[in-house]
């Protein structure tokens, strides 16, 4: 398997966010300054709460098809390949993590075929744009660790995917979960969120060894990133922590996941997070405590490792 240089870009963006010439400037700039060959690009599903069964991806919410499928485009004209993973989130703010239903049907509640009904229809939906836009990889969600346990469903899933889309097709589980799903066989390529403490990373890299052994199947971090905040790299999957804004603190995360990562030859890439599509001074005040690496100090650390990784 090629090494996945890969950055998520402008992930869960709303409807005409893409369309802006910004966005495009943003990707461009994204190419240029990190040495990155992969892109991945994030349309939402919406539903309401983790027990609604309804997913929308048609809303204001999520990117239209057409800003989507531009955008691939434009990303192919830069040379980068192209990896779409479509992601569940809550209109309630609850993390898809915690999506999940009563296991025996009760009459009257939320069940699990519907809502895997629902999902099937929105992952389907996107695997047709990636097959027409000939994408490089298809990751069919994200971090839905609460649904993992129902095998019968993912794998159909999965099955029903990989007869639309004829390319790789991985699925993205959360991190620590590597070991405890138990349908690696049906995928291409395994991948997870790579959120690991700093100080943890050869532990957690053992670990997730032993998986790959069992299934003989290629592996990359879809997610993983750190925020520019001091206290970020021991808890870095951790959106709200509370800190002072360093630079430095985010550099060295990135530069020790580097180090650990590249001494184990399986893995084969990174979806960092992430690049927004604002650049703009506005833009990178907000994103200044944030995952984004722009401008960042960590920007020299993703364009160091890549542009010499081979």
């Amino acid at each position: 398997m090629e090494k996945i240089k890969g950055i998520t870009f402008a992930p869960f963006a709303p409807k005409g966010r893409l369309n802006r010439k910004e966005a495009f400037e943003s990707l461009k700039v994204m190419k240029e300054t990190t040495h990155a060959t992969h892109v991945i690009f994030v349309p939402a599903g919406i539903q309401q709460t983790a027990e609604s069964e309804e997913i929308d991806y048609k809303s204001n919410a999520t990117m239209s098809d057409e800003e989507l499928t531009a955008m691939i485009k434009y990303a192919k004209e830069l040379d980068l390949k192209v990896i779409l993973k479509p992601t569940v989130n809550c209109a309630n703010g609850i993390w898809r993590a915690h999506i999940h239903f009563f296991d025996i049907d009760v009459p009257c509640e939320p069940k699990w075929g519907n809502w895997f009904l629902s999902y099937t229809t929105f992952m389907t939906h996107y695997a047709k744009i990636a097959e027409q836009q000939n994408c490089d990889m298809f990751i069919t969600g994200c971090e839905m660790v609460m649904t993992e346990h129902r095998q019968v469903e993912w794998r159909a899933l999965i099955r029903h995917i990989k007869a639309v889309f004829h390319g790789p097709v991985s699925y993205n589980t959360d991190k620590y979960q590597e070991d405890h799903v138990t349908w690696w066989d049906e995928v291409d390529v395994i991948s997870s969120s790579g959120y690991y403490p700093v100080n943890d990373w050869e532990n957690q890299l053992n670990r997730i060894e032993k998986v790959l052994k069992k299934y003989k199947k290629p592996f990359f971090f879809a997610e993983a990133g750190c925020m520019s905040v001091d206290t970020s790299p021991y808890i870095p999957n951790d959106w709200n922590m509370a800190g002072e804004v360093s630079q430095t603190a985010q550099k060295q995360y990135y530069e020790t996941m580097f180090a650990a990562c590249q001494k184990r030859e399986w893995v084969n890439g990174f979806g960092l997070w992430s690049w927004d599509s604002d650049l703009s001074k506005e833009g990178l005040k907000r994103q200044e405590k944030g995952y984004e690496i722009y401008a960042k100090k960590a920007n020299e650390a993703v364009s160091s490792f890549y542009e010499s990784w081979e």
